[in-house]
């Protein structure tokens, strides 16, 4: 589904954030990439979803064969990418329902078919709102206005499950959640898994793959992957912290 190879990418400014990366996902794979702070992964997460700021100077990102490094946000959207951002935003004077209906129509209108008819739409938006518990009422409210850190969360995995891509980027979506919230996340996350899709996770923590149990971990260091593994390199990691994978590197 997504093989990125020997990725190199700078901001625009000139400072070398991505230096050689590359990474291979399957369908009906979960992924999980953990590293310190600065290592490159939120930058990596940015770069997937087509945002500005990013030059890429080597390497290529194919998604089902294509190259997506010259297509915009939106096209990538159209194709089966999705980012969970770290930070939700807030826009105020767009309910969530009228902004999901309108992402909704605009796939549907890239794939070539017409939009979907309001029933329809109202019963999905019941269904997805389920997964991740959230009160009908957000749905009309302003994305994210006045919403707590869990429950911006959930509003994106509601959007992610509305939207229902092909690549969902999780970009620490673990980060600020209480226990509470971060169980109802997670188990969003596992009712949409399926073999037809796949998550790839970017989280300092462990505890996140407690509930969301991926079958890669990699540990991306100085802008590149530099070790892959199973749920047990993560718990490795927790105990060890990411000194050992400094030194790991530091004796060749």
């Amino acid at each position: 589904m997504l093989e990125v190879k020997n990725l190199h990418a700078q901001v625009e400014e000139g400072k070398q954030i991505l230096k050689g990366l590359s990474l291979t996902i399957n369908k009906g794979e979960v992924h999980a990439i953990m590293g310190p702070n600065g290592t490159g992964k939120s930058t990596f997460a940015s770069i997937l979803a087509g945002k500005d700021g990013y030059d890429i100077s080597e390497g290529e990102m194919l998604f089902e064969g294509q190259d997506i490094a010259e297509l915009d946000p939106a096209e990538r959207a159209h194709l089966g990418l999705f980012l969970a951002f770290q930070y939700p935003v807030e826009i105020p004077g767009v309910s969530t329902t009228n902004f999901m209906k309108a992402a909704i129509n605009e796939k549907r209108k890239a794939n070539g078919l017409q939009p979907m008819e309001a029933k329809d739409f109202l019963a999905l938006m019941k269904e997805k709102a389920a997964i991740v518990e959230l009160n009908k009422e957000f749905l009309t409210r302003s994305i994210n206005e006045g919403f707590s850190g869990g429950e911006k969360k959930r509003n994106e995995i509601f959007q992610m499950a509305m939207l229902d891509p092909k690549l969902c980027v999780l970009d620490e979506t673990d980060s600020g959640l209480d226990i509470d919230a971060l169980r109802i996340v997670a188990n969003g996350v596992n009712k949409l898994r399926n073999s037809e899709n796949a998550f790839l996770i970017i989280t300092h923590y462990q505890r996140l793959l407690d509930y969301i149990v991926p079958d890669f971990v990699h540990i991306m260091y100085d802008g590149k992957i530099v070790k892959t593994g199973d749920k047990s390199l993560a718990l490795e990691l927790e105990k060890k912290g990411y000194d050992w994978v400094k030194s790991e590197l530091a004796q060749g």
